[in-house]
């Protein structure tokens, strides 16, 4: 059983490193281009949202050629902390940050421009100074819409395939996540193996999906309110 649980607990373990990254950097995206406006959003907006349209592979391409050790990126990373992204899980986990982004920064956009600057502006008067009036009012006001759009970064980053195989390779234990497992034991003619790993990997997302749905519902109710 070796061969199902420990794709399973490395693509969980990829998948969670890779959401609560996004969480912190798709919200704070989200909320500068909500809030903001400047020359060249619409640009920057298309930029981040790229990877839910380019082809998984072709992101695995770029960030292979950014974070080589024979990149200046990539060679500054290891000659300065002496990290190396290829052929580890943390390769896997920031290709899976980058494929999964868009799930979290658009809803969190969208998010915080349903929020009513009134409510903010209140809290203002109150006295609350930004931060507070960001945690106190804004944050609460669009947790529903940002955790849906987290789930859905959670399902897409335990399912991805073509960037991480990219970065990352297929090393058991290692790098093999669950869709690559699918992958390798099709090739090997494994079926029964390769049967369990895709019920496994449908029950969870088809689990996401489900509670993401309640979330969005919940949050068209408190809108119609």
């Amino acid at each position: 059983m070796d061969n199902v649980w420990v794709p399973l607990l490395l693509s969980l373990k990829v998948a969670g490193w890779a959401t609560a990254i996004n969480l912190v950097l798709g919200i704070a995206t989200g909320f500068f281009l909500a809030r903001t406006r400047f020359r060249g959003r619409d640009l920057l907006d298309s930029l981040l949202t790229l990877p839910m349209v380019m082809p998984p592979t072709v992101l695995g391409y770029y960030l292979l050629v950014l974070t080589g050790r024979n990149s200046a990126f990539g060679g500054w990373l290891y000659d300065t902390f002496g990290i190396n992204l290829i052929f580890t899980w943390q390769g896997a986990v920031l290709a899976s940050c980058v494929v999964a982004f868009p799930l979290v920064f658009k809803p969190a956009r969208a998010a915080f421009e349903e929020v009513n600057p009134q409510l903010e502006q209140a809290g203002r008067v109150l006295g609350l100074n930004e931060l507070a009036v960001f945690f106190r009012i804004t944050l609460p006001l669009a947790w529903r819409g940002i955790l849906a759009g987290l789930l859905l970064a959670f399902a897409r980053a335990l399912g991805e395939f073509g960037a991480t195989l990219m970065i990352a390779g297929s090393i058991p234990g290692q790098t093999q996540t669950l869709s690559i497992a699918v992958y390798e034991a099709v090739q090997a003619g494994q079926d029964h193996t390769a049967n369990l790993l895709v019920a496994i990997t449908s029950l969870v997302c088809i689990s996401v999906l489900l509670s993401a749905g309640w979330l969005s519902r919940g949050h068209d109710r408190r809108r119609q309110a």
